[in-house]
């Protein structure tokens, strides 16, 4: 056998998004890019800040002494200490350079804090629905994923069901603000409830319970709202993500971990994944890209882009019938299925060359997402289409 069993399943069973990205390309192919609409993965059309650019230029041509040779595991000292300042002000925790890694995007961020924390067959809770990968990551460091389902409504995390799936064995709870597939964003009130419950939980079972907030579309927040700082109400929580969105480089892998200075043990845990980092053969994150961030912290794609893309497409697709909770950020929307085969109905929205990712991909039958980070041009050109689909299917 060519592959391990397990890695055979796994690819029988993922990826979704890729999948249908891939038929895309065949679409695109035969009719022309102008008359297929993709909406099937989250890599941002938009360019980077005009910041990014500017910085680049002037590294390249004024380039440091050793400045491609390895660092600290952990990474530069100065682009830890820009990430933890920005953090520091957001959540008001004393955070500094010794809370932060820098990593090779969010997904190392995740594999990193999950093979620190980790014991084989330690339980970690999902909230359904989920961005696909989680299941992979956290089978990757012998643990075992238990899903939870959110609101169906709102999406927001449900206190009283994670309470009644935590167990002796749980471990961790991996959460998503600006959540990726729906776009909710999770409330302080969401936010403090939970950590009450974890605290009370944490001390009946006589364990720590880690929260890993996933947070790569934490700036892209609508109609003047922020996303709530994690480090302000959960004190065992490990903040995990990267500038693939933020600052529109999902190409170039860079992202960091940070760790609540208030967490129980916070120096061993820091320890742990720099060690965990190395190991994983991550070594550190790209040189380069640490050497940038450093001094963008405060830049930022146009959000207002963002927004706009998001109203314009919500508007047509609710008015033809189309069922979805309204985004809070991020760039998807997760609406119900019109027929109870997700499956089904994303095979029919392709003889309209609209190209989605069924629900059943992030646990969550019975829903499709659109990922809306194509450029307007796109989305208006696609209206007519959807209007095709929803009379067929009835809407």
């Amino acid at each position: 056998m060519t592959v391990a069993i397990k890695v055979r399943s796994a690819i029988e069973r993922s990826s979704w998004i890729r999948r249908m990205f891939e038929e895309g390309a065949a679409l695109i192919a035969e009719y022309g890019a102008e008359n297929v609409y993709d909406f099937t993965l989250g890599n941002p059309s938009v360019e980077p800040p005009a910041a990014f650019h500017r910085e680049l230029r002037r590294i390249v041509e004024q380039p440091d002494i050793g400045m491609h040779r390895y660092m600290n595991n952990a990474g530069y000292e100065e682009t830890r200490a820009a990430v933890a300042k920005r953090i520091a002000g957001d959540s008001g925790s004393p955070v500094d350079a010794s809370h932060i890694i820098m990593t090779c995007g969010a997904g190392g961020a995740l594999n990193v804090t999950l093979k620190t924390i980790l014991n084989p067959g330690e339980e970690v809770i999902l909230l359904t629905p989920f961005f696909v990968e989680y299941k992979f990551y956290v089978d990757n460091h012998g643990g075992v994923s238990t899903e939870v389902w959110t609101d169906r409504e709102t999406f927001q995390p449900d206190i009283d069901a994670i309470e009644v799936a935590i167990t002796d064995n749980t471990r961790a709870l991996i959460i998503n603000s600006p959540n990726n597939p729906t776009g909710a964003v999770y409330s302080a009130e969401t936010l403090e409830a939970l950590g009450a419950m974890l605290e009370r939980k944490q001390a009946e079972l006589g364990q720590n319970i880690f929260v890993i907030s996933d947070e790569p579309y934490a700036r892209l927040a609508f109609d003047g709202n922020s996303v709530p700082p994690v480090f302000k109400y959960i004190r065992n929580s490990i903040l995990v993500t990267s500038h693939s969105k933020d600052l529109a480089l999902p190409g170039e892998r860079i992202g960091y971990l940070a760790a609540n200075p208030a967490m129980d043990e916070v120096s061993l845990f820091m320890a742990g994944a720099v060690f965990c980092n190395r190991v994983l053969g991550f070594v550190n994150a790209p040189a380069l890209m640490q050497r940038l961030v450093a001094v963008l912290q405060e830049e930022s794609v146009d959000i207002d882009e963002y927004q706009e893309k998001r109203d314009v497409l919500y508007s047509h697709l609710t008015g033809l019938g189309f069922t979805m909770a309204k985004p809070g950020g991020g760039f998807y929307f997760f609406p119900k299925s019109p027929i109870a085969d997700d499956v089904e109905f994303v095979r029919q929205a392709q003889k309209y060359n609209i190209l989605l990712v069924p629900g059943s991909g992030f646990g969550a039958p019975g829903y499709f997402r659109i990922a809306y980070c194509v450029d307007m041009d796109i989305i208006k050109r696609s209206l007519p289409a959807w209007e095709k689909l929803a009379k067929e299917m009835g809407l």
